[in-house]
């Protein structure tokens, strides 16, 4: 009969104990990290770093930092499985040339909303204009004079090299 976690009176053992088959005590520093209904934690865990590796690093740290720790080791240890040579350093490489691609893209986007923006002000102003020389002395002032950038345009890098780039490797 089992009853949370206990068999006739006795300890379950975690799922270190287990896999290493020995007797789980009481003070078990692996019990509260590796339950037994997790086996395959601790299993990719002792693969990569060795059992006792694990026990000497979760008992040089402050109970309060252990699950932190296990929880790294974890991640760390399935990434090592996936990926032997990289580990979890493929993994945020890989996450950071996706960031790189997407504020690229972002970039690109941003610098055609700034052209339509621009072409919607050239078109909605010379619509505005007649023939008179005064206005068109104002308009040609207002579409010369530096201070109508957009706002976006502002941190926005030379996109007319940025794309020659992006397609030229």
């Amino acid at each position: 009969m089992k009853e949370s976690g206990r068999k006739q009176g006795a300890v379950s053992p975690c799922a270190a104990c287990k896999l290493l088959r020995r007797r789980c005590a009481q003070d078990c520093v692996f019990a509260p990290y590796f339950p037994a209904d997790e086996p395959h934690k601790f299993a990719s865990v002792h693969k990569v770093f060795g059992a006792s590796n694990v026990n000497k690093m979760l008992q040089e740290l402050p109970e309060h930092q252990r699950s932190d720790a296990v929880s790294s080791m974890v991640y760390e240890a399935n990434a090592r499985v996936r990926d032997p040579v990289y580990g979890c350093v493929g993994a945020i490489s890989s996450l950071q040339q996706q960031i790189d691609a997407l504020q690229t893209q972002l970039a690109l986007v941003q610098a055609e909303v700034v052209q339509m923006r621009m072409n919607q002000f050239t078109s909605s102003t010379s619509n505005q204009t007649t023939d008179s020389p005064e206005n068109a002395s104002q308009t040609s002032r207002v579409l010369a004079s530096p201070q109508t950038k957009s706002f976006f345009s502002m941190d926005m890098v030379d996109h007319a090299n940025m794309v020659e780039s992006l397609w030229s490797y």
